[in-house]
């Protein structure tokens, strides 16, 4: 074995320090198994559910009148969500459109949209109006509050009750911690936070951005009170397979309403072709506990070994897990940059490829992004990235297998000592 990781670059001594990690992981990678264990379940029950066929698989075009797999596809993931109604659609482009979509259906002018989690991810910040942009919510007369965290990543209850008014409308909770080193939300902590909301003012809208958070505990956000989940299918739930799309599952008369959002008021989800897409949206789906799974490992291996190493991380070695998601903090560009040359060494694809920082659309810090994957942007597949700013914190994820992930790890660490900006202590 370390002879074929050698072949792939990583030394022996940093594949030893590698395997001492390991030993100590089998308890936290026995229960990561129970957790697809029962999520695999979960999705099968649903699929049965609503029998799926081979019929489902057939490609529609043009309007998508009466398609059989659109349709059951969107039931299996309303029973897999436990909501009325789900909208799963190829014409969702990425999770910002998703909730940007799942925005503008549910607010209206006047209204106004709270934030009780802080900033929102930086790609939002356009859609909401706190960087101006044409077609923002800001634009359309909606207003925005923001009730921030607490110094140590917990709700704020006195602001958030203080922010919220007569023209708050809706409330969007970001589940994962985006481009910040906050801890991530238990699904236990978002049904806390609702039932705080709804006793405010009984008639607000929940919304959850479940990014990098599906299939990670046995419940998600819509089992403890979303009145709206949201999504993409290049990140968890896509299993890998699907090369676009996102979902939205909800409340009926609330999903209804981003169909026609996203489609054109009177047609909502009756329009919509699947263009081929069903056996990878399906099977996708099929995989994702497990595709899952293995990126949690991934992410307990990485923070344990980068906390070993001296760096923080966050959430640190011990902490449950509630995403995909680990932020290293490495403290300056060129470690960034050496951390994303060793994930991108690891790709199947364009492992060739020196990823370097550039101005990328929605982000006004320049990104660096390393991502060899077999769909672009799928941050499902083994990725890293981060915004060029203190405290200069890499955010990784994904890993299609367990063992793809193991091997981006070990390379990010490579990179980092033959740069001299890491040390492997060694065995005592």
């Amino acid at each position: 074995m370390k002879e074929m990781y050698a072949r792939l670059g990583v030394s022996e001594q940093v594949f030893a320090c590698g395997e001492r990690i390991l030993e100590g992981l089998k308890d936290r990678f026995a229960q990561v198994d129970r957790v697809a264990e029962y999520n695999q379940a979960k999705v099968i029950a649903a699929m049965q559910k609503n029998r799926v066929s081979s019929a489902c698989f057939a490609a529609t075009t043009g309007y998508g009148y009466d398609d059989l797999g659109r349709d059951v596809l969107e039931r299996v993931y309303a029973d897999t969500f436990h909501t009325e109604a789900a909208l799963v659609r190829p014409q969702i482009t990425c999770g910002t459109h998703a909730l940007t979509v799942a925005l503008s259906a549910n607010l209206l002018p006047g209204d106004e949209l709270l934030s009780p989690v802080g900033r929102p991810y930086d790609t939002l910040e356009e859609v909401i109006g706190i960087r101006e942009s044409s077609c923002s919510l800001k634009e359309y007369g909606v207003s925005y509050a923001q009730a921030d965290l607490k110094p140590d990543g917990s709700f704020d209850y006195d602001a958030i009750r203080a922010a919220i008014n007569e023209k708050t409308k809706l409330a969007t909770i970001q589940r994962s911690k985006g481009y910040a080193t906050r801890p991530t939300f238990s699904v236990r902590q978002i049904g806390e936070l609702i039932a705080f909301l709804k006793s405010v003012k009984p008639d607000i809208i929940c919304m959850v951005d479940n990014c990098y958070g599906e299939f990670t505990e046995t419940i998600e956000p819509s089992d403890v009170g979303a009145d709206l989940t949201v999504g993409s299918l290049i990140k968890n739930p896509g299993g890998g397979l699907a090369p676009i799309g996102g979902y939205i599952c909800g409340r009926k008369d609330l999903v209804a309403r981003c169909a026609y959002r996203l489609s054109a008021p009177g047609l909502g989800q009756e329009v919509g072709a699947n263009l081929g897409q069903m056996p990878a949206f399906y099977q996708g789906f099929f995989l994702a506990p497990t595709v899952v799974a293995g990126a949690l490992k991934g992410a307990i291996f990485a923070a344990n070994l980068y906390e070993r190493m001296g760096f923080r991380v966050v959430p640190d070695g011990a902490e449950p897990r509630h995403d995909i998601i680990q932020a290293v903090e490495l403290g300056s560009r060129e470690a960034m940059v050496a951390f994303c040359k060793g994930i991108q060494s690891a790709a199947p694809v364009e492992s060739y490829v020196d990823p370097a920082p550039w101005a990328m659309p929605g982000y006004e810090d320049e990104v660096i992004m390393a991502a060899g994957t077999f769909v672009q942007g799928s941050s499902i597949e083994l990725s890293a990235d981060g915004p060029i700013r203190p405290p200069y914190a890499v955010y990784f994820q994904g890993g299609l297998t367990w063992y793809h992930a193991k091997l981006g790890i070990l390379l990010s660490v490579q990179k980092l000592v033959e740069e001299g900006l890491a040390k492997i202590e060694e065995e005592k």
